[in-house]
């Protein structure tokens, strides 16, 4: 009788993860197991809700955005009655293991289940390019490009009124997206949670700016740096320069997912299922200078990936 491996996505959702899904699926089927995806994240484990996902399921899905088994945060999962719940559904479903895709909530979920005897192989996906020990995450390409895009159509604005833009980039806790997605849209200034903010500073290479005959200037803004209206407003006061805010929001989580996402997704997924075939569990797997890699679950949780200010400088050089 073939063995039986569960997917699940949780936490944010991301654009790949449908891609990610369909590579286990297809590599897991063709590993010998029977496939069974959980829906809703953890969520799927304390309420019943599964699927059994054949080849046939997953077509037609890796160019969709979003994930077809649902996702979402379970808090019930950092408890111990919620934690016990799902080991119990995880052996009542005669799951051999289980891969997760996620973020850096599903990395901590796949670290606890770990510790109780689950076999776990996290897949880092996450528009914030925050885990450590992967170079990149399923998602963030995507999520860049749909940033500067949309900062592309606010230019054309702030140009035409000779305004000042903060536009508001998500990444709570750092800064990863926010920086990349200033540089590739030619931003004037970055703002992010591992920078310190010098107002008076900032204020007066934006009035430089103009004095320069600059036409527009945008300011990219990590969400995880406060409120950007407040920030917006300190900023008008402190320049006496008109000064918008925009918030791209949630449209940098959806979208078809690029072709780089794809490939990241579809790599990964047959790795996971690869690496747990041959019993080497627990691991999460990502990129590492080009190649297809994989840490163990407990080290990628228990350090923080670093954030490289040399872009800042970069960028200082160009926006002038």
């Amino acid at each position: 009788m073939a063995k039986r491996l569960g997917v699940i996505t949780s936490g944010g959702d991301a654009p790949g993860m449908n891609a990610a899904i369909r590579a286990v699926v297809r590599q897991g089927i063709a590993s010998g197991y029977l496939m069974v995806g959980v829906k809703r994240g953890f969520r799927g484990f304390l309420e019943d809700e599964y699927v059994n996902l054949t080849a046939r399921s997953v077509s037609g899905i890796i160019n969709s955005g979003g994930t077809m088994l649902h996702t979402g945060r379970c808090p019930e999962m950092k408890t111990k009655t919620g934690m016990n719940r799902a080991i119990k559904a995880i052996k009542e479903l005669e799951l051999g293991g289980l891969i997760i895709i996620g973020g850096d909530g599903s990395l901590a979920a796949g670290n606890a289940l770990s510790k109780q005897g689950i076999k776990v192989m996290n897949i880092a996906a996450s528009i914030d390019n925050d885990i450590y020990g992967t170079d990149e995450t399923i998602g963030y390409d995507t999520a860049l490009n749909t940033a500067v895009e949309s900062i592309d159509k606010i230019r054309d604005t702030a140009t035409s009124h000779d305004r000042i833009f903060v536009v508001e980039i998500m990444g709570r806790e750092h800064g990863f997206l926010t920086a990349d997605v200033g540089l590739a849209a030619g931003c004037e200034f970055i703002i992010v949670p591992e920078m310190g903010t010098d107002f008076h500073k900032l204020a007066k290479g934006l009035k430089e700016g103009k004095e320069k005959g600059k036409t527009s200037e945008i300011i990219a803004f990590a969400e995880g740096c406060g409120s950007s209206c407040e920030f917006g407003y300190k900023i008008e006061k402190l320049t006496g320069l008109e000064v918008r805010v925009s918030t791209l929001g949630y449209i940098q989580r959806g979208g078809r997912p690029t072709a780089r996402t794809r490939i990241l997704a579809s790599k990964f997924g047959h790795a996971a299922i690869d690496l747990f075939h041959k019993g080497k569990i627990n691991q999460l797997v990502g990129i590492t200078n080009g190649n297809v890699s994989a840490v163990p679950i407990n080290r990628a949780i228990s350090l923080e990936k670093k954030f490289d200010d040399k872009t800042f400088k970069v960028l200082k050089t160009l926006s002038v």
